[in-house]
């Protein structure tokens, strides 16, 4: 199982880290919600629980929980501008379907 990040979204991560000045990595998640069942949730770590499972890709430590691993394995994270709007995408091989507006995905 892994995950990963691009160069692009490892160096966005590195840079929140450093401007928050604390945290050893970056939680992806997954909660239902949204019009296809499931979205992606992104926070800082500043503690790893004990069933989370952890993979470092590009220097940066992902913090994943058991539940959400499920759905996130081989899932690949990348950051991205288009025009004015830019944030964190998520290519995911489990996804099967995704709402319109790209908020949440089904599997």
């Amino acid at each position: 199982m892994a995950i990963n990040l691009t160069e692009t979204a490892a160096d966005r991560v590195k840079g929140f880290l450093q401007s928050r000045g604390k945290g050893i990595g970056l939680r992806i998640g997954i909660k239902t919600t949204g019009c296809s069942g499931m979205a992606y949730v992104l926070e800082f770590v500043d503690e790893v629980d004990d069933d989370d499972s952890v993979f470092e890709s590009q220097g940066v430590k992902l913090i994943i929980d058991p539940k959400s691993l499920v759905y996130l394995d081989g899932t690949k994270v990348d950051f991205a501008k288009e025009g004015l709007n830019e944030g964190f995408q998520f290519i995911n091989p489990n996804a099967k379907d995704e709402c319109g507006c790209g908020e949440s995905f089904t599997v």
